[in-house]
């Protein structure tokens, strides 16, 4: 059976992708809802992370239905993740090697070998993809990966509280943090009391992805569009009343994927699939207003990755004894109507500096897969 690229996914991708890299890149304080929450609550920074694992999941039904990849296929771009996302974690500390005059041989042993943190964005995606193609290579029917996808959220949820039943997801103490502790341990996580793509997290975070996968399927397997848009719609409708409804019992935290984030990201993410459908499929010459998008997407870990590496030299090299990225900042931009505003001007303006690179490799049909 023979697929055309499916231009919603791309555009997805790379409407996720340019959140990603926009907001990684605030120089100081931004708006509250351009900030990831603290602790419980949902803004708009905790969205695009869930949406490209749902898309990762869309993208991996449609490349099964053509060709069934092997479990050493798989493993082996999970591997490639996971080593590229350690290499991203330790970056900071050999550039300071060569860029900061008062880094010791002391700082390097200290940040990256003494507590060098092994998850991180591009692992968390690893694990999930790889413990989510394993699932959808040995369950075929929809209805068994709808019904993995539930158990995994079940057991997730229930973890929590019967680890701590009292307080099942205060930040201190919680089964995610407590595993955290146990591997990769306290010297090698992202804060002191976590680490937000710990290993418990793997749980719902391939819940994400079965989603995703059940997305794609739908959208390999049926021909009228407009059923494909409803019954997405009708989907994203449900996941988002279980997810309103679970959060009377979970909350909802991006920082340890309880089971209602997963759910209400789910839903956010099936609805606006169903609405990109919609929409190409009313105004078919729409897709031209999201060309940069559209070009994002079809490199969106390359551009990810990229910038990642970009920010991480920015950011570590310093001038006058500060981040030369915030010393740019503050000497070109900041103060522009207020510091909020001129912080997202200059995430926008970084942003923008992709898609050149992006639109050009459209351009020339290269895709840069990891």
């Amino acid at each position: 059976m023979k697929f055309k690229r499916i231009l919603e996914l791309d555009v997805f991708r790379g409407l996720i992708v340019a959140m990603m890299i926009a907001l990684k890149a605030a120089p100081e304080e931004i708006y509250p809802i351009l900030q990831h929450s603290e602790w419980e609550g949902l803004t708009i920074p905790d969205l695009p992370f869930p949406a490209f694992i749902f898309i990762m999941g869309g993208s991996a039904a449609i490349s099964m239905a053509r060709r069934e990849p092997s479990l050493t296929k798989i493993f082996r771009r999970a591997g490639i993740l996971f080593l590229i996302g350690i290499a991203l974690n330790e970056l900071p500390h050999v550039v300071a090697i060569f860029v900061q005059e008062n880094f010791t041989g002391a700082d390097f042993f200290s940040g990256a070998i003494e507590h060098f943190r092994v998850f991180g964005i591009l692992q968390r995606l690893a694990l999930v993809y790889a413990f989510g193609m394993i699932l959808a290579l040995f369950i075929r029917s929809n209805t068994g990966i709808f019904a993995m996808t539930c158990l995994l959220l079940i057991i997730s949820s229930l973890g929590f509280h019967l680890y701590a039943p009292d307080a099942p997801f205060a930040e201190e103490r919680n089964i995610s943090s407590a595993v955290d502790f146990i591997f990769p341990g306290a010297n090698h996580i992202y804060e002191p009391t976590h680490d937000p793509e710990g290993l418990y997290g793997t749980l719902a975070g391939t819940a994400s992805m079965l989603l995703g996968f059940l997305a794609g399927r739908i959208l390999v397997d049926h021909a009228q569009l407009r059923k494909k848009i409803c019954l997405m719609l009708a989907i994203g409708a449900v996941l988002l009343l279980a997810g309103t409804l679970w959060s009377s019992v979970d909350i909802i935290a991006k920082k340890i994927w309880t089971t209602p984030y997963a759910l209400i990201n789910g839903g956010v993410d099936f609805i606006l699939l169903a609405g990109l459908l919609a929409l190409f499929e009313r105004f078919p010459n729409a897709t031209r207003f999201f060309q940069p998008l559209l070009a994002l997407g079809k490199n969106p870990l390359f551009f990810f990755v990229a910038s990642a590496v970009a920010l991480i030299v920015l950011f570590t090299v310093e001038v006058g004894g500060e981040s030369f990225w915030v010393w740019i900042f503050q000497h070109m931009i900041r103060g522009f109507i207020s510091v909020e505003f001129s912080a997202l001007v200059f995430c926008l303006i970084w942003l923008a500096l992709w898609l050149i690179p992006a639109k050009i490799l459209d351009r020339r049909g290269i895709i840069i897969k990891l």
